[in-house]
């Protein structure tokens, strides 16, 4: 095997997928870039001969099957798969359509399972590869409006980790990324959709999450180049980590559920511990 990798990500006509195309490039690499609109990928990252834009709906099938096959033609390989593509719906989950929530997790869960099922055989036959699949901390804690995309990520966080151990006998190794706020395009008008208002109920508490979210877009504090660079860093390890925390704040959130489960399994340790089933002699 070369030095030189191979990298496969999606989405990466726009956000961090743009900035982790970029940094493999620069560093020597060969990209399969792709998106759902390939012109904008193409536009976004420009030419090189070590790029290939493909277009790729993560939510169909046959698109990310294609997609494969297109990096193997030109490549001949993949090392690393960025399962990077995502989007975001917002809002308490009553006033969630079920369509809603279909469309969250079609695209950040069943989309990378989608890639990754496509990319696996290719990697089977290599005994090789990395699959990084981008998380959230919003895999880790769930949070008040954020009940369709926190269930995208717990799904995402579980899929994975059950993955590890089914591919590691074959040289693939496997790394969950949980991200805290970086400024990237998640949070504008073109990725964020926010459910309708319907339940008066809820109508206080929603105008002070819609005012949060709203404010955050371009305040984050984490910067993508930077995560680009560390991604850079965990590819080249042997063996890679399983998890990374990226940025302070997604250090401090694993920090704090770590004393959240700490705290909970203790407080009923006895309990818990008492449920086991006892024979009853005759």
């Amino acid at each position: 095997m070369s030095m030189s990798k191979v990298w496969f990500i999606t989405g990466a006509g726009r956000g961090m997928g743009v900035d982790f195309a970029k940094a493999a490039l620069a560093a020597g690499d060969s990209v399969v870039a792709t998106g759902r609109n390939r012109e904008a990928v193409s536009k976004a990252l420009g030419e090189s001969e070590k790029l290939l834009t493909v277009t790729l709906d993560v939510t169909k099938p046959a698109d990310s099957e294609a997609a494969v096959r297109a990096a193997i033609d030109r490549f001949g390989r993949i090392d690393v798969l960025v399962n990077n593509a995502a989007n975001f719906y917002a809002g308490y989950f009553e006033e969630l359509t079920p369509e809603q929530m279909n469309q969250q997790l079609a695209a950040s869960l069943i989309g990378p399972m989608n890639v990754t099922r496509a990319v696996l055989p290719v990697m089977r036959k290599q005994r090789s590869g990395h699959i990084i699949s981008i998380s959230s901390t919003a895999g880790l804690v769930g949070f008040e409006f954020g009940t369709a995309y926190a269930a995208s990520k717990f799904g995402l966080e579980g899929w994975m980790a059950s993955l590890h151990g089914e591919v590691a006998p074959f040289g693939i190794a496997t790394t969950i990324v949980n991200p805290g706020f970086f400024r990237t395009e998640l949070l504008t008008e073109q990725s964020t959709n926010y459910a309708e208002p319907s339940i008066a109920d809820y109508d206080e508490r929603r105008a002070k999450q819609l005012e949060f979210w709203k404010s955050q877009n371009g305040q984050q504090s984490g910067d993508p180049a930077k995560l680009a660079q560390a991604l850079l860093t965990i590819a080249s390890q042997q063996p890679p980590p399983r998890r990374f925390m990226a940025g302070a704040d997604a250090v401090s959130t694993g920090d704090q559920v770590v004393a959240d489960l700490k705290a909970q399994i203790d407080a009923f340790r006895d309990l818990s511990s008492s449920l086991a089933f006892v024979e009853v002699k005759k």
